[in-house]
Order: structure tokens, then sequence, then C-alpha cells
């Protein structure tokens, strides 16, 4: 059968039993005793489509030390490959251990597939507590895109609450300068949020910035700039007064799920309305009605 037109698979029980076998939670301390062996060192090599390549060097230098007092705590997660074992996760205890010239390492062998493998070093990211928030949600949103993960079952597998997850990949539809702020931690996801559904998030967050105001007058700022904006109607706004909080936050939840600019027109006095989703590809048309016809009748995932 051509792997493309498989269903795609959701956080299954081969990944929950690996997820069960190694805990990737930042500073969890699992003995090496669940390790299924202890490897030379140099029998292990990098797997080469790591998504994260950037190892801080004082950071390195704080494991390397705690290594080199305590041990590497956490098996790495390896897979055999020809003259020796591909790391899955785990690259820097790997690169840490040989700093504190260590000569072996715990690990945990599987036989995974290179889709497995990309799927564990993404979720092992995301773990990392060093991750900006972007980093977070460019994660989450690889997880949907490519694995078809849905929010719900990210939340339970990753220990994290849905809200959390949803409100990071709200953060995705704020123009590449606010999230460039976001990156470079001049401001924060609190200060970001509170800029989605205003109509010109990038003029408010140079407001946020210049007069380094806190979240709650971020918010204040926004609900303002939001209901004011600069003079004309906004995209907020429909016939006979702004949208309410609640329908402006559905759409950004759905455009962040979806990755589509996503329209809500709803008439409270009739109760009905219209839900425009508009798409820039015959790719982006696909993949929504991919998404549209796998999805149960009565709403349940």
């Amino acid at each position: 059968m051509d792997r493309k037109s498989e269903p795609r698979r959701g956080l299954g029980r081969g990944l929950s039993a690996l997820l069960a076998d190694v805990n990737l939670t930042p500073g969890a301390v699992e003995a090496s005793k669940t390790a299924d062996r202890i490897l030379p060192i140099e029998q292990l090599r990098p797997n080469p489509n790591q998504p994260r390549r950037d190892f801080p060097a004082e950071a390195m230098a704080d494991l390397a030390a705690s290594i080199r007092q305590k041990g590497v705590l956490q098996p790495l997660i390896v897979r055999p490959r020809e003259g020796g074992f591909e790391i899955v996760a785990g690259e820097r205890r790997w690169r840490a251990a040989q700093m504190a010239q260590l000569h072996e390492v715990p690990v945990i062998i599987r036989d995974l597939d290179d889709g497995e493998v990309l799927e564990i070093a993404i979720i092992e990211n995301i773990q990392r507590a060093d991750l900006n928030p972007v980093e977070e949600a460019l994660g989450y949103r690889q997880l949907m895109d490519r694995f078809g993960h849905t929010q719900e079952r990210l939340a339970e597998a990753l220990s994290k609450s849905r809200s959390h997850i949803a409100n990071l990949l709200r953060l995705l539809t704020l123009p590449e300068e606010v999230l460039g702020h976001l990156r470079e931690g001049r401001m924060t996801a609190g200060h970001a949020r509170a800029l989605v559904t205003t109509p010109d998030p990038a003029a408010l967050a140079l407001q946020v910035l210049a007069r380094n105001l806190s979240v709650r007058e971020t918010e204040a700022l926004a609900k303002a700039g939001g209901a004011s904006g600069k003079g004309g109607r906004s995209p907020g706004a429909r016939r006979g007064g702004a949208k309410d909080a609640d329908t402006l936050a559905l759409e950004a939840d759905l455009r962040a799920n979806l990755g589509l600019a996503v329209t809500i027109d709803h008439d409270p006095e009739s109760t009905g309305g219209r839900l425009t989703i508009a798409y820039d590809s015959l790719d982006d048309l696909d993949r929504l009605c991919r998404i549209l016809t796998l999805m149960p009748a009565d709403g349940s995932r």
C-alpha cells in the first residue's frame, strides 16, 4: 500500500510505550537501570536530521559538570545502524558525557523508522526548558502537520494542558516582527497573546516595548487598540459592532489549528452566521479537504 494513502497514525502504542520507557520531562532523573545496555561512546553517532543543532557552550558545560558528578541518569534512545547506533534522543547528554570524559553511556535500543525518529526528536526538543515560546509552538505545529496529532492527544502525551498548547499555537498567527520580539526575549508569551486578536499587532508591540508595559497593561492597550484601531473599521469588526472576545479567540484558535486564514461572521440575533476559510494554494485546499473528510460527523476525535 502506498504510504501516502495510509491514514495518519496518532500517538500510538509504540510511541506511548517509548515515552513511558524514558521520561523526557526536564529534570527527570530516571536511573540508568531502565537502560537496555551500556554502550561505548564511540559506537554512537548523532542523527544527521536532528531538528535542533544549537548546543550553547555554557549550558553544555553545566550538563557536563552534572554528568561528571552523578553520571548519565537518563538513558539515551538509539536505533541500530550499520557499524553502530544512531542517537534518536539524548544527543546533548552524549556530547556532555564526552566533555566529562566518560567512556560509556546507558541506552535504550529501539527499531524506529525515519518518521518516528523525527517525531521523537521534535518531542524531546519541546520538552527542553530553554525553548522560547515560538520554538515550542513550532514544535507543536510540526507534530500536528507532519503526524496528524490533535491538540488533545498532544496534551495527554506530553503532560501539557490543552489550553497551553492552543495558546502557544495562536502566537504563530502573529506577524514575523512580533515573533522576533518573542524569540529574542524582548517580550513574553503573555504580552504576545494579548496582541493576537488586535488589528495591528506589530504597531502595538512597538508601543509595549517603548513604554515597557506589563502584561496587564498590554491587555488594556490591546483592548483599546482593537476597538479603535487606526481610524477605519478593524478586520475584527462586522456591521453593527465589533466582534466579541469569544469569537475573536475562536478565529485565532482555528487559524492556529488549520494554518489558514479564518473569519467568523456571527449574528447573535439569529444565532447563525458564516465561517470563511481562505487558502493560498491547491496544497492548502487539499490538506483542508483531508481534515474535513476525516473529521467525525459528531465532532468527536
